[in-house]
């Protein structure tokens, strides 16, 4: 009994000391591995978007290098170190291929979902900050992984998507909106006042130091968009930095309002229509209520 305690640290030690040097070695190499990967990092040296895109792109790259690298090292030492404990390393390495391949094809959607992620990083289809709209998902990008991608929608909802089940994006917030405002007037209305109206409303909200942030060019008179026997109708373009299109097209239309009240020039007219009976084949149009008979 004795001379088998004695014995014990004898063939032990050798076990534990491999295995200790398999651990540290792994340890180094997976300190190394992160210095390295972290070197690929170009980091952002100013407020500019192309910088900081950059740095996301390169940082998202060396965290896939860096991830991918540190499983490779952990199960190298892990195939190293089953020897020590009396398996053979053969049958193991057949079983994990097999449990690889078994979760490649479980695992479909997942690693689409890496793939179209990385993709979507690496190529700046969008980032954090960013409004977009992925079919009818619209809203601003809230967060970003490799894996999905998670919107805050007008409503407030949060609506997750996954980077793999996105084939088409509309990014809302780069380089320029734009917008169109309508303006229904009536079809007796001289139209050469009326675009007149619209130029000094135009015209006021472009030189309002104000708006000058918000608009990249116009507004804009682009003419009569349509015309009828119910009104013709005025388009007026106008190009704003990204997501402002909105607010500006709010003040555009309160300057056309305040204009055109001003000018006491009328908008279109609504017609109502009433059917005298069901058999009647012929529409009555009921005048307007001040000049209806007592």
């Amino acid at each position: 009994m004795s001379s088998a305690l004695l014995q014990w640290p004898q063939s032990t030690l050798p076990h534990v000391l491999r295995l200790t040097g398999i651990f540290l070695i792994a340890l180094i190499l997976n300190r190394i591995l992160r210095v390295t990967t972290n070197l690929l990092i170009k980091r952002a040296g100013g407020p500019a978007r192309a910088a900081q895109v950059r740095e996301q792109q390169t940082r998202t790259l060396a965290t896939i290098v860096y991830s991918a690298g540190n499983k490779i090292v952990w199960a190298i030492a892990l195939l190293m170190a089953l020897p020590e404990f009396g398996i053979n390393v053969a049958p193991v390495a057949a079983l994990a291929g097999l449990a690889s391949l078994a979760l490649g094809f479980g695992a479909q959607d997942l690693v689409r979902d890496v793939i179209s992620g990385f993709y979507i990083v690496f190529e700046d289809q969008y980032a954090v900050g960013d409004t977009i709209q992925v079919g009818s998902a619209l809203g601003r990008v809230e967060h970003l992984t490799l894996r999905r991608t998670v919107l805050r929608d007008p409503g407030g909802g949060l609506v997750t998507i996954g980077n793999g089940t996105i084939r088409t994006v509309s990014n809302l917030s780069r380089d320029w909106s734009q917008t169109f405002v309508d303006v229904t007037l009536s079809a007796e209305h001289p139209v050469g006042r009326v675009l007149e109206a619209f130029e000094k409303a135009a015209g006021g909200l472009r030189s309002d130091p104000a708006w000058a942030s918000a608009l990249i060019d116009g507004p804009r008179v682009l003419g009569v968009q349509s015309f009828d026997r119910n009104g013709s109708t005025i388009r007026l373009q106008v190009r704003t930095a990204p997501t402002r299109q909105d607010e500006v097209a709010r003040e555009l239309r309160r300057r056309i309002q305040i204009e055109f009240q001003k000018q006491a020039i009328p908008l279109a007219e609504v017609q109502r229509v009433e059917w005298k009976a069901a058999s009647d084949t012929q529409p009555e149009i009921a005048p307007p209520a001040g000049n209806r008979p007592e």
